[in-house]
């Protein structure tokens, strides 16, 4: 992949744009996106586990705090940052502090950002790739239980109606969720549509 130039514009109101090599917008979200990704496939992970030292922890842990205390101090807030590694493979860091609904942002959009981001830059000098998982006000769960709901209802819909139902654009994540929600139900079946990050679950009765 080349060289890439990455800055991080950070609004009065906590939403966060990313720059790519001078260019703006979604298409950005998705190059840090894919940036982070094609590590993450590179990387063996029995070899990232083998090789990760207390020290390790420490650097990768450091970076990644450093990189979100910066970007809070550049959104004039107080935000406690806890940290601590799980299974040697993943980093998860919870925030605490006032005005979290500015770091969750609209359907957690920013706290996505965030969460890329911080994947990007704890992961640039590393041999083996490290997962961090952003939360706080235990969002990611009460946003996992919301979309369960949400798929059982459409599914409701769907079987009463007997027509397709698309839903809101979503990210990878929440896909997933509605898929796994889903796919033991004899009645409806799921797909995606459309392009990242655009990209809709469309749930349809079963033929």
């Amino acid at each position: 992949m080349a060289e890439q130039t990455v800055t991080y514009l950070i609004g009065k109101d906590g939403k966060i744009t990313v720059e790519v090599n001078g260019v703006r917008g979604p298409a950005c979200r998705e190059l840090v996106k894919e940036t982070v990704e094609t590590e993450k496939v590179e990387a063996p992970v029995e070899s990232s586990r083998a090789s990760l030292t207390e020290e390790d922890k420490k650097i990768i842990l450091g970076t990644a705090t450093d990189f979100l205390k910066s970007i809070f101090d550049t959104m004039g807030m107080e935000v406690k940052i806890n940290t601590s590694f799980e299974d040697n493979k993943q980093i998860l860091i919870n925030l605490e502090g006032e005005e979290m609904g500015a770091i969750i942002g609209k359907r957690g959009q920013t706290l996505d950002s965030l969460q890329y981001l911080a994947n990007r830059v704890a992961n640039k000098h590393q041999s083996g790739y490290v997962r961090v998982k952003l939360d706080t006000e235990n969002y990611r769960a009460r946003r996992e239980e919301t979309l369960k709901h949400l798929a059982k209802n459409i599914a409701h819909k769907v079987k009463r109606n007997r027509r397709p139902v698309i839903l809101e654009p979503m990210n990878p994540y929440e896909r997933r969720i509605i898929h796994s929600t889903l796919q033991s139900d004899p009645y409806v079946t799921t797909h995606s549509e459309g392009e990242e990050p655009y990209r809709k679950v469309v749930v349809t009765l079963k033929r």
